[in-house]
């Protein structure tokens, strides 16, 4: 049975090397003298370069949510050096979690054929993430590269979180809109921890108060709700679940598919809509 108790236990258990003294690496070196890249792409950071990179990105993206490098950079910056590290442990722990940092599968539309994808049945994994990625007009290229996080197999982790946010979308509905994104940034918050996705929420400022009303009420208690009774996310490996039906998918995970946003938000416009005009012809009838 889920508890509070079940799921702080594997989302917050401390890395065995913190207690028995051991911290995680930590750079400690100067402009300089820069150390090598541990992968391609890697660019090391001094603890003051990456704390300024991390408040930086974090402010310019509050006001603009759709800088994604900038949410990226925010992601790797803060997921150092504990969270990530949870993350990484958590696959360690699993077998399925174990396959997919052994083997290393990437989300791209090289490796995963879109085309394909739609002609599979109505309702499977493949065809439901494919679908959606034509709703809403996105691509699984658009993904940036992990460039900040110093461990390679921890940046790997990150890149697969990232690479599989939109089989999360997928799987839940929720649109690419504002709105949409905070919501399934709560959701992920709860099922990763990592900080980037909790600093998300205060995205909240950017939307209209009835926007506001609906993620307090409907969409972040099902996203805290979800989050945490589901099992890791990350452990799943996409690609072997893909003819899959999406809703046998829903219940091993323990996901609970949300309101429709879109249909809600149409919903709501109707309604204001009726108002105005009811407004109208009473005002009409007065001056009659």
């Amino acid at each position: 049975m889920f508890t509070a108790r079940s799921f702080l236990r594997p989302r917050l258990r401390i890395h065995q090397s913190l207690v028995l003294g051991a911290a995680y690496p930590v750079n400690c070196f100067s402009i300089l003298n820069r150390p090598p890249p541990n992968y391609a792409g890697h660019v090391p950071l001094t603890l003051i370069e990456r704390s300024a990179l991390a408040v930086g990105s974090a402010l310019t993206s509050l006001f603009n949510p759709r800088r994604g490098d900038l949410i990226a950079a925010l992601g790797e910056t803060t997921a150092t050096p504990f969270f990530i590290y949870r993350l990484r442990d958590a696959m360690l722990s699993s077998p399925t979690g174990r396959r997919v940092l052994r083997d290393r599968p990437r989300i791209t539309s090289q490796t995963m054929s879109l085309q394909w994808l739609r002609t599979l049945p109505e309702n499977s994994v493949g065809w439901t993430y494919a679908s959606w990625l034509d709703k809403e007009g996105v691509s699984p290229d658009t993904r940036d590269e992990v460039r900040y996080i110093d461990n390679e197999e921890c940046a790997y982790v990150m890149q697969r979180y990232r690479e599989c946010h939109d089989f999360y979308h997928a799987l839940t509905g929720l649109p690419v809109m504002v709105e949409g994104e905070v919501a399934l940034k709560a959701f992920e918050f709860a099922n990763t921890l990592i900080p980037m996705t909790g600093m998300s929420l205060f995205a909240v400022t950017q939307l209209k108060p009835a926007e506001r009303s609906r993620l307090w009420q409907t969409y972040l208690p099902w996203a805290l709700t979800n989050g945490l009774r589901s099992k890791e996310l990350i452990n799943v490996y996409w690609e072997e679940q893909l003819d899959r039906d999406v809703d046998d998918l829903r219940t091993e995970l323990g996901i609970e598919k949300p309101p429709d946003l879109r249909d809600s938000r149409k919903a709501q416009r109707e309604q204001r809509k009726a108002a105005k005009e009811a407004r109208e012809r009473m005002g009409g009838l007065m001056v009659d």
